[in-house]
């Protein structure tokens, strides 16, 4: 039974110290498999080196999938808040070794790990502030900044010519750098809907990925039988993995952006051996990498060079983290990414 919410007033929160009273949170708890329910629980006190943020959102991501559906390596119940980690908010409280420009009141982006609650904390250093120009925007950070250090790898250039397969989220946010940078885009995916987001974004050619090896084929008579430069893997499948490494050019690039969460992979080796691909592991794990791609996320995002607010398909109030959830797992016609909105 979740007990009534007592409401915490913003200027209650100040600097904190070791004897920082007790305060009381709402937050969502997986407590099973495809089950959660809502608690009251303390609210979580911030280390010296970090920041309390009241949450306004998070994002769902694909790699919440994985906890949600359950798997034998999974302990429950999670963690309160678990496995958000999407989230933006504004500063509510300051660790006592917080000395860089962060206030109470700042809205920021952070990286942390149990935002899908009203609180969560962050180390400051995880923290990138918001301007002004977003104010009443919603930001989750991280994919973005995922997808902005996603390209850094690539280095894709003017000229090339680039397949993403997979426009989901992140493939179609790539499809929107790529074709900034002047590459031509082959957009390859499942969904009409996700096409023409795709066609949106500067995608060149559209290509639904409904036969492997019609895709090949339309895919060597858009490039001359020649493969492309680089080709972005963004579903995390088995067979779109096999797919873009067909589609990959002699010596070209061949990028794993897919969250491969489903256990082991195979690969056909002979084929990347006698092409001389260069295969990019594209996931970050560097904090501060992280951080710069949020930088330039925030930046993009703020002179207009990338609007990402078509993308934000769904939106559900904490209560509805289910929901949330089993949209991501269905991928119904329109759905690209779920936002998770707190109160």
């Amino acid at each position: 039974m979740v007990k009534p919410f007592v409401a915490i007033e913003d200027d209650a929160f100040a600097r904190p110290t070791s004897s920082m009273p007790s305060k009381m949170m709402r937050a969502a708890q997986i407590i099973k498999p495809q089950e959660f329910t809502l608690i009251e629980c303390d609210l979580p006190s911030p280390a010296a080196d970090e920041v309390l943020v009241k949450a306004e959102g998070c994002g769902v991501c694909g790699s919440n999938l994985p906890v949600w559906e359950g798997r034998e390596w999974f302990t429950y119940p999670l963690p309160p808040g678990n496995p958000g980690h999407e989230g933006w908010g504004r500063i509510a409280a300051l660790g006592e070794a917080v000395t860089n420009d962060l206030k109470i009141g700042d809205r920021v982006a952070m990286l942390s790990y149990n935002a899908f609650a009203q609180y969560d904390v962050a180390k400051a250093s995880a923290l990138v502030k918001l301007p002004p120009q977003l104010d009443g925007q919603p930001f989750p950070g991280e994919p973005l900044a995922c997808a902005f250090n996603v390209f850094a790898r690539s280095q894709i250039v003017a000229g090339q010519t680039v397949a993403i397969v997979g426009i989901g989220f992140l493939g179609a946010l790539l499809t929107a750098l790529a074709a900034k940078a002047g590459a031509r885009v082959i957009a390859v995916t499942r969904r009409r809907s996700a096409l023409e987001i795709a066609r949106h974004y500067g995608a060149a050619h559209l290509i639904q990925m409904d036969d492997h090896w019609r895709v090949i084929k339309d895919v060597k008579e858009l490039t001359g039988d020649e493969g492309c430069d680089c080709v972005i893997e963004a579903v995390g499948a088995q067979w779109p993995l096999d797919l873009a490494a067909e589609l990959t050019r002699i010596r070209g690039r061949l990028l794993i952006a897919g969250y491969h969460q489903d256990g082991p992979r195979q690969v056909n080796m002979q084929l990347w051996n006698w092409r001389g691909l260069d295969v990019i592991n594209a996931h970050e794990r560097d904090p501060q990498i992280y951080v710069a791609g949020l930088r330039a996320a925030v930046a993009a995002v703020v002179n207009g060079n990338l609007d990402p607010t078509l993308l934000y398909t769904h939106h559900y109030p904490l209560e509805q983290l289910d929901q949330a959830l089993t949209a991501l797992q269905k991928r119904p016609e329109g759905f690209l990414k779920a936002l998770v909105h707190i109160q």
